[in-house]
């Protein structure tokens, strides 16, 4: 699932002692899956600086080393050979060399993991795409002492610091989960994230079919700033939607929900189910619909998704009973409400399907080609 979404996510190491020894049960995929997007992060961040550089010009430029000039170029008939040296805007060439050997690294420890399915061959791929990036820098793992004048740098961005570590978890095998008898890194992953990665997955793939521009809570795209008056009182600072498609007229507002309350409704009569799952349901209907009051468009959709079992969703669907549909007059227009959920055991193109059918039926009927 993991690369089926494209890596959005990735496991986040916690703030605790290594464990005793690494976890030899988690394959090696999972750590190295962290490992890769934090270099990927590294490497969109690097700058480029200022080097000290010496070589042979046919120019004069920086300082001349004349002396040299004169003993070794002159002799030889290089009168145009001038050994100069001068600051230069270059790459961080050292670091990138760390980055290509924690890359090189990881590539073997993914290689002896391919059988655990094509999900570890995208990695693999994953892997090589982000070699490019450091294609003809030499691979070499700088010393102790050059990790820590990196980490004293002014200005360090989390991506930078994340990126360090895990080349030094790469050096020094931890984070491989049991390839070396190492102390090995504790991690997370909460599922309410990795479950509004793969909604946006399967949103993702709906804007491209239909022409939506995309926007993500995730990379903080969806922000809608709350301002107080005065600016020092007030609770929530903002409010901020999972995913978010915009067609010319019309908004499709969607909140990811990792919660039973789907499968709860499908088995049970609203009357019967839990005061406490009712109660949440309705916080989050009403927040769903706070999300559609914040779209400038005609025609507003606001929508709750929820996970629930394969079996389930294809029982629903072959029964056309998949997305529930309400509407709410507000003003001089209306807000759709949907209800609706995705199957995790299922790869999202298998899922846009029935999302992009109600969309074309309900939506888009008569404007959008078949």
């Amino acid at each position: 699932m993991l690369a089926d979404m494209g890596w959005k996510v990735a496991p986040t190491p916690l703030k605790l002692p290594l464990l005793r020894r690494s976890e030899r049960r988690v394959p090696a995929w999972v750590l190295s899956s962290m490992i890769l997007v934090r270099l990927q992060a590294l490497l969109d961040s690097l700058t480029r600086r200022f080097e000290s550089t010496t070589e042979l010009r046919t120019a004069p430029r920086g300082r001349v080393d004349w002396s040299d000039y004169a003993q070794k170029q002159l002799p030889r008939g290089q009168f145009v050979a001038v050994p100069c040296t001068y600051p230069d805007l270059r790459d961080d060439r050292i670091l990138k060399g760390a980055i290509a050997f924690a890359l090189e690294r990881q590539l073997r420890v993914l290689q002896t993991q391919v059988e655990h399915g094509a999900f570890v061959h995208r990695l693999v791929e994953f892997c090589e795409h982000l070699m490019m990036k450091v294609r003809g820098i030499a691979s070499v793992l700088p010393p102790q002492s050059t990790f820590q004048h990196w980490m004293q740098r002014p200005m360090r961005s989390t991506q930078f610091i994340d990126g360090l570590q895990a080349i030094e978890w790469t050096a020094e095998e931890r984070g491989l989960a049991g390839i070396s008898d190492l102390e090995g890194i504790p991690w997370t992953m909460p599922m309410n994230d990795f479950f509004e990665a793969f909604a946006e997955a399967v949103l993702q793939s709906v804007a491209q079919r239909l022409g939506a521009h995309l926007k993500v809570g995730r990379r903080r795209e969806t922000t809608h700033p709350i301002t107080w008056s005065p600016p020092f009182v007030g609770s929530q600072r903002s409010l901020i939607p999972d995913i978010w498609l915009e067609w010319q007229d019309t908004t499709l507002i969607v909140d990811a929900k990792y919660k039973r309350h789907w499968q709860e409704m499908q088995h049970n009569s609203w009357a019967s189910v839990e005061d406490e799952i009712r109660e949440q349901h309705r916080n989050d209907l009403f927040q769903v619909l706070a999300y559609g009051n914040l779209a400038s468009t005609q025609q507003v959709i606001a929508c709750l998704l929820f996970p629930c079992a394969a079996d389930l969703w294809k029982d629903l669907r072959r029964e056309n009973r998949l997305i529930h549909k309400a509407e709410v007059q507000a003003g001089g227009r209306s807000v759709q409400l949907w209800l609706t959920a995705i199957p995790m055991g299922l790869a999202p193109d298998e899922i846009v399907a029935p999302v992009e059918d109600a969309l074309r039926s309900s939506v888009f009927a008569g404007r959008l080609d078949s």
